[in-house]
């Protein structure tokens, strides 16, 4: 490393704006990436939360079934006692008893009329859930379809990328060594500063190509001499004229 101290202005600019070139590749690659994963993790969520919407379905399902089926047993039973009173009201002895069979024998059948109230509205409720349930399968198809187009995509561009990325990064590391440390201190420095991870940018019509912000005539002058390392007094990032830039795009 100790032969980049003798480097020029210029070389160290080209040295760092060949790493950037590189770096900003090898992001561009990732955010394609980046967003596909994401996508399929949001997709497997919908549908592990689905699934789990159609287990609590299956259980409340279950549930009122339970409860159907205990208001029928009632309902049954009901039935019976109005038959056993009925029976024992022929062979009762006096109006009194026969009055206390007939209010039991009416206390069964509100309770008949009750149960099947009951069983009325659980059926209506389970008819309900079924729809829900249906409907959430149905869903879950459509989420599964989206979910595996979004699996071929992220396969497709992992097969295509995997080995441009790789050897981008291998280029990034190698063009870090010729870059001068200080200088590499503060590209990395600054790239952790954007979500772009743009440290090194050109002139763009009279602008800094980060901020957009006017960069003065005799500041471009002095970018465009190569003969000190300028940053943009706005934003910080580090400046090149558009003779460098292309001549590294050109070579890089």
């Amino acid at each position: 490393m100790a032969t980049v101290k003798d480097f020029s202005v210029e070389e160290k600019l080209t040295a760092v704006l060949t790493l950037q070139k590189i770096d900003s590749k090898i992001d561009e690659i990732k955010t394609l990436k980046g967003e596909l994963p994401m996508e399929v993790k949001d997709l497997e969520d919908e549908i592990e939360g689905l699934q789990v919407r159609v287990q609590n379905i299956d259980a409340e399902i279950t549930s009122i079934t339970t409860f159907i089926e205990t208001k029928t047993a009632a309902k049954k039973e009901a039935q019976a006692l109005i038959k056993k009173y009925e029976k024992q009201q022929d062979n009762v002895k006096n109006n009194r008893e026969y009055e206390a069979l007939n209010k039991e024998i009416e206390m069964q059948e509100l309770e008949v009329r009750l149960n099947e109230k009951h069983v009325k509205d659980a059926n209506v409720e389970v008819k309900e859930r079924t729809n829900a349930r249906i409907v959430t399968e149905e869903k879950i198809k459509v989420v599964e379809g989206a979910l595996k187009l979004k699996r071929t995509d992220l396969e497709k561009i992992i097969t295509e990328t995997e080995k441009e990325e790789a050897a981008l990064s291998k280029k990034s590391k190698a063009a870090k060594e010729k870059v001068d440390p200080r200088l590499l201190s503060a590209y990395e420095r600054i790239r952790r500063s954007y979500r772009n991870g743009l440290a090194i940018v050109p002139i763009l019509r009279d602008s800094c190509g980060g901020c957009f912000n006017v960069i003065p005539p005799q500041r471009q002058s002095e970018i465009r001499q190569h003969k000190k390392i300028i940053v943009c007094e706005h934003c910080g990032r580090i400046l090149v004229d558009n003779a460098l830039d292309e001549l590294v795009s050109l070579n890089k």
